[in-house]
């Protein structure tokens, strides 16, 4: 036989009451739990983005995924993954690749729709990968760098069944209607594509 269930405290019922009051747009993601998520990618180590910096999806179910975008900051490693952090900046991308060795951070889940390409479509199309780097110094696209990214690339590439060439894996300025110029002429498209393909 069920129990009879008390009834409700005035307490609980004020307390139910303002938090309905509150917009949703301020309410935690329910997805976010307690526990840090597990990166898409193993070899990544998970640098949440704010949630006001990408939308929520549930992809491949809800937009097929057809591109990955390379990019490079214009920013160092450390301060790129503080502007995906800030609430205000509304900028983030799936993954960050530091210069030196290659570390990759995962700051956007691949089911969610990070804001990377400056073009909507592309956006829920694609897996943003974001490079430390100035477009103007070759220096910090290392070996360690392209090896790494190259990786992450072919392990995206082989989750979603996106062809590993250039028709698919395309520069930041190849996005229709950008004004973004990354990862520009000193990224070497030849070898960072050879990499792709024997990962």
């Amino acid at each position: 036989m069920e129990r009879a269930r008390p009834f409700p405290n005035r307490r609980r019922l004020l307390k139910g009451a303002a938090l309905a009051a509150v917009p949703y747009s301020l309410l935690p993601d329910p997805r976010a739990g307690a526990q840090p998520h597990a990166p898409d990618y193993p070899l990544a180590t998970w640098q949440p983005a704010s949630a006001s910096n990408y939308t929520a999806a549930e992809r491949p179910t809800s937009h097929s995924l057809d591109y990955v975008i390379i990019h490079v900051t214009q920013t160092t490693y450390r301060k790129a993954l503080s502007i995906f952090q800030d609430p205000h900046k509304q900028v983030s991308a799936h993954y960050l690749v530091r210069s030196a060795d290659g570390s990759v951070a995962q700051c956007v889940r691949e089911r969610d729709i990070a804001w990377h390409a400056g073009n909507w479509d592309y956006n829920t199309r694609s897996i943003g990968i974001e490079h430390e780097g100035w477009v103007d110094q070759p220096s910090y696209f290392t070996d360690a760098m392209y090896r790494q990214s190259a990786k992450l690339a072919a392990a995206v590439c082989d989750r979603y069944g996106i062809p590993k060439d250039r028709a698919h894996i395309i520069g930041h300025h190849e996005v229709p209607g950008t004004d973004h110029t990354d990862p520009g002429a000193n990224w070497d498209w030849a070898r960072y594509i050879e990499l792709v393909d024997s990962a």
